[in-house]
């Protein structure tokens, strides 16, 4: 069935309609909310916020622009909201020097995707947030801060701190291997 007509359908109220939309769009949009949240559980939960909010919403659904699009800004925005009500963010003044640097290039390419993703999972929220944004989904500063409701500053701050703590562990990581 072609998706214009599955979400006319979902538009209409109509269950298998809606069940087969769920089971497209699952895989994708489950894996934006595991790529924020480090815990499985609270991933599972924005997951099911996020498809009531799709169901809820698809009657705005003009058919203009990508609906995975559509439904991705929805699943971002509802993880974002979540962590912005829970405050995990702390204001940091636009001019305020960030003296974090990295001292070398990342060697990530003795990775998995896996093991990159448990790295990030292990920075504080507030970092991982902001960098998943940036780096995974190329958000600009500009957009974070509005979505976050921070500062353009802190955005940069949090970013530059979360690369310098997975460098720091890319680092670690890497000497283990090597040991081995």
């Amino acid at each position: 069935m072609e998706l214009d007509q599955l979400i006319r359908q979902c538009q209409e109220y109509e269950p298998r309609a809606q069940q087969q939309l769920y089971k497209i769009l699952a895989p994708q949009l489950f894996g934006i909310c595991m790529k924020y949240c480090k815990e499985k559980a609270l991933a599972e939960d924005l997951f099911q916020e996020a498809f009531i909010t799709i169901f809820k919403k698809i009657d705005s659904y003009k058919f203009k622009g990508s609906f995975e699009g559509w439904a991705k800004r929805i699943t971002v925005n509802t993880v974002l909201s979540y962590f912005r009500k829970h405050q995990y963010f702390e204001t940091i003044e636009e001019n305020r020097h960030i003296d974090e640097t990295l001292d070398e290039p990342l060697e990530t390419n003795r990775f998995t995707l896996d093991e990159l993703l448990e790295m990030i999972h292990c920075l504080p929220p507030k970092y991982r947030i902001v960098f998943s944004m940036y780096v995974l989904d190329d958000f600009s500063h500009q957009e974070i801060a509005e979505a976050l409701d921070i500062t353009v500053g802190t955005s940069k701050s949090n970013l530059s701190r979360a690369r310098v703590l997975l460098q720091k562990e890319v680092l670690q990581r890497k000497k283990v291997l090597d040991l081995e």
